[in-house]
């Protein structure tokens, strides 16, 4: 057996606090080699000085402690590799999101006297529109993901019925998912044949709706800035009127991986009287 070290010698050999490695011998991620069942010492060999710099590394970048016992315990160097790599990824993915809330937050203070953003504004008729439609009542945070997953399945379902989007993906949106973050979300893919029910594809006709639409191009996580835009305009400009808010993604995920190339129109119901 390797030579063995009091916990207070492994704690200075591996920059771990004591406290730390309490905790992980409570959890079984990083347990001692030998507890004197009077005293309760710890003691642990120096076979697991690597594991435990491993483990405060991976703590440095945040890796949740069941991620790293899975990385541990994985049974050869690809899967561990794989482990690995797709925290790497999600680190890069909060980096990227860091950096666009920097960036904006430094734009909003730079212009915090300037009021809401102007921008192209339009009031639009848009007729009832046939489409495949997927609903569900969701929580906000999970609106990302879901939308991933309702469009490649609308997508999947209209090609295996033979049939081609007509338009543009659009979205049907609840107050309650904004006020409450849980609330009704209808995803849609227009087509003009019609939708055989699948899994949770629904044939829909879309209302027709009056709507005040802005454009919005780029990441999704700054497009509460042009819903301001649109709210200022539709206060001073229009009527709004109880409904759903709508969007249009002429480019999105599904198009292109590039975030700054995604275009997204929303829609605010209003009461129009006159064309414009």
């Amino acid at each position: 057996m390797a030579p063995s070290l009091p916990i207070g010698d492994f704690s200075r050999a591996t920059q771990m606090s004591i406290k730390a490695l309490r905790h992980y011998h409570r959890v079984g991620l990083l347990e001692p080699a030998d507890v004197d069942p009077f005293t309760g010492h710890r003691r642990y060999t120096t076979d697991q000085i690597p594991t435990a710099q491993v483990i405060r590394r991976f703590r440095d970048l945040d890796m949740p402690i069941e991620e790293i016992r899975a990385v541990l315990t994985a049974p050869g160097i690809p899967a561990r590799n794989e482990l690995i790599a797709a925290h790497l990824s999600r680190l890069e993915e909060d980096l990227t999101r860091t950096q666009n809330a920097v960036a904006a937050l430094q734009d909003l203070l730079g212009h915090a006297h300037d009021g809401p953003a102007r921008a192209e504004i339009s009031h639009r008729s848009v007729p009832a529109t046939r489409a495949a439609a997927i609903t569900d009542v969701i929580d906000i945070s999970d609106a990302g993901a879901w939308y991933q997953g309702a469009l490649g399945e609308l997508h999947a379902t209209i090609g295996a019925q033979g049939q081609s989007p007509s338009g543009a993906p659009g979205g049907i949106y609840a107050t309650e998912l904004f006020t409450l973050e849980h609330g009704q979300a209808t995803l849609f893919v227009p087509c003009n044949g019609q939708i055989r029910p699948v899994g949770r594809t629904e044939p829909l006709l879309v209302p027709p709706a009056e709507l005040a639409i802005i454009a919005y191009d780029g990441p999704h996580d700054g497009i509460d800035r042009a819903y301001g835009a649109l709210a200022a305009h539709v206060t001073q400009h229009a009527i709004a009127v109880d409904g759903p808010i709508r969007e249009y993604y002429l480019s999105g995920r599904h198009d292109t991986p590039d975030e700054s190339a995604w275009r997204t129109e929303i829609g605010w119901p209003i009461f129009q009287t006159a064309p414009r």
